[in-house]
């Protein structure tokens, strides 16, 4: 009778969500893209020098890798004049034909909303124009960095609205710009802010230690809005795959592993991608919940850390999960058992990476390897 009860409560809550009494009030449905890039047909078609191209479909990234290693440099010039949005999109092909590739992709849709990602200097390592479009933009010097984040944003985020006219320090490009300039910057004194949570801490450290390379990535089709796609796991479960393709990719190319800054509804992707990632850290900020109990239910090596500051309004979303509602526990609870990232200054729900704030210093310092 007792367990009768607290499903009960759980359902009501449940319905509070949906209802929104919790904040998740309204939202248009989405529906998520998946599968390969466009244009995957014509790329199967073709041949480089006689030899079947790998299937985006099902070769891994280090197979597309080996591939790429064995061409001369016409051959992958040829494949990118022709399959720009294959090339492009293709975890495990090297940074700079993808970069140029996805120049070629952006230009080649002929649309004004997405012009501004083919100008002189951006680093476009992703780009799918299929719905509301799909983005992930590199900061910093992928190929050499000894160090590398990703920001895996929550709603209302999509290829226009990647770099749009927002509040500063706001959105996947401009959390991404912040953060890494927070890597090169020294804190007052020369050192970053300390924070703890049980077994964890953010030690003060110099900004010595090598390069960052913080990628914005929207690579998944994301909610509008707060409503049901807002508080059901479809279009997380939807997009972690993709991160988890997207994070394998990183490796076949020779980069770190990754840390993983997953904002709001990106938390919930990040929770389903956990075990399937290299991610030696996940940073879960503004969470609903990631998808799991604990953190050690997202069976991951990866160290978990978890911030919310006061004012955030996530903070009145039930942490419950019931028919496919809700994303379960809330990871800054002592019992999810995550790292703690200090946050008592942040000013409402995407105040995270605003400079000078006790989490931007202490996300430095997680993505520099500084933090213990």
């Amino acid at each position: 009778m007792r367990r009768f009860g607290r499903t009960l409560v759980t359902a009501a809550l449940a319905v509070a969500v949906v209802g929104g009494t919790a904040g998740w009030a309204s939202g248009e449905s989405q529906s998520a893209v998946t599968g390969p890039p466009p244009g995957t047909a014509a790329w199967r078609a073709d041949t480089a020098y006689g030899r079947a191209l790998p299937d985006p479909a099902t070769a891994t990234p280090h197979e597309v890798a080996r591939f790429f290693a064995g061409l001369d440099d016409a051959a992958r010039s040829a494949l990118v004049r022709n399959h720009p949005l294959v090339v492009g999109n293709l975890d495990g092909a090297p940074v700079p034909l993808r970069y140029e590739a996805n120049r070629l992709a952006v230009v080649a849709t002929g649309e004004a909303r997405y012009a501004s990602l083919s100008a002189p200097g951006r680093r476009i390592l992703a780009f799918d124009p299929r719905g509301r479009g799909q983005v992930a933009e590199v900061f910093g010097d992928l190929e050499h960095a000894a160090h590398v984040s990703v920001i895996v944003p929550g709603s209302d985020n999509d290829a226009t609205s990647h770099d749009a006219r927002r509040a500063p320090h706001t959105g996947p490009a401009g959390m991404a710009r912040a953060l890494r300039t927070a890597t090169e910057t020294p804190a007052a004194g020369g050192s970053v802010a300390t924070g703890s949570v049980a077994g964890g801490s953010v030690a003060g450290g110099s900004v010595a230690g090598g390069s960052v390379a913080v990628i914005a990535w929207t690579g998944y089709t994301t909610p509008v809005g707060v409503g049901l796609d807002a508080a059901d796991g479809r279009l997380a479960a939807a997009g972690a795959p993709r991160l988890a393709r997207f994070t394998a990719g990183l490796d076949a190319v020779g980069a770190p592993d990754p840390v993983l800054f997953c904002h709001s509804y990106g938390s919930v992707v990040c929770g389903l991608a956990a075990r399937h990632t290299d991610a030696a850290d996940i940073v879960a900020l503004g969470s609903p919940g990631m998808r799991a109990d604990t953190a050690d239910d997202l069976r991951t090596g990866a160290r978990v850390w978890a911030g919310r500051g006061p004012s955030d309004w996530i903070a009145d979303v039930p942490n419950v999960s019931f028919a496919g509602i809700g994303h379960g526990a809330d990871p800054t609870s002592a019992a999810f058992g995550a790292r703690r990232v200090p946050a008592a200054d942040v000013r409402g729900h995407a105040g995270y990476f605003t400079p000078g704030t006790q989490s931007l210093a202490a996300f430095a310092a997680i993505a520099k390897g500084e933090a213990r």
